[in-house]
């Protein structure tokens, strides 16, 4: 059931940005550098989608995700008016310098020194890290829309269920310990954990959302 509902958060994530391309006018405050980083996370964490089957379910997933992510990374690059309303000027986190780290940490800690679970391993790390560039982004312009706001707080709703899923499986299955995945999806969490703060008040408040400078 976690597993289902987290992913939908995700799709809707997508759903979002996707109604948002349709008004490519109003594409300041969205992060270029985030999403060539999740565009890079899910590359590297679905190298076994023609090698390892699953479910049919699970390979759709896969699909959806990569597709997702590489067209708007494409569009944003790529489409006259987006690039025209794209913040560049604002956008300038130094996204590719955390690459490296993660990459290095894979290397280091995994669960099985395969060019797979090392990759795996490198996602989960640079998942962790790969909304920075959009909150840096945020805090820096205040410009805060409501579709901007909804996507950045479905992205972390798809999170923090993956943590109720593992508390869930950590009580009903025997042995299920997994500590990368843990820690890192923890990390990513606590990365929101302001975000989310300040979109519950403008939400409770009928406010617009805006992030301290």
């Amino acid at each position: 059931m976690f597993y289902l509902v987290q992913h939908m958060a995700n799709c809707f994530g997508f759903q979002i940005f996707s109604r948002r391309l349709l008004i490519p006018c109003v594409f300041a405050g969205v992060s270029l550098k985030t999403q060539e980083l999740y565009a890079l996370v899910f590359a590297s964490r679905y190298l076994d989608i023609f090698t390892s089957y699953v479910s049919f379910y699970n390979t759709v997933m896969k699909l959806i995700f990569l597709g997702s992510s590489f067209s708007i990374v494409w569009y944003m690059r790529h489409h006259k008016l987006v690039r025209r309303s794209y913040d560049k000027d604002h956008d300038t986190f130094r996204h590719f310098f955390i690459v490296l780290p993660c990459l290095i940490l894979a290397l280091l800690i995994h669960e099985k020194f395969t060019f797979i679970e090392v990759m795996w391993a490198f996602s989960l790390y640079l998942e962790a890290v790969a909304i920075l560039p959009q909150l840096v982004l945020l805090q820096r312009t205040r410009n805060i829309d409501n579709l901007t706001g909804q996507y950045v707080f479905l992205l972390g709703a798809y999170r923090a269920l993956y943590i109720l899923n593992w508390v869930y499986r950590y009580f009903t299955e025997p042995h299920y310990v997994h500590w990368i995945t843990w820690i890192s999806g923890l990390i990513q969490t606590l990365l929101y954990a302001d975000f989310f703060y300040y979109y519950f008040q403008s939400w409770k408040n009928n406010v617009k959302l805006e992030l301290p400078a």
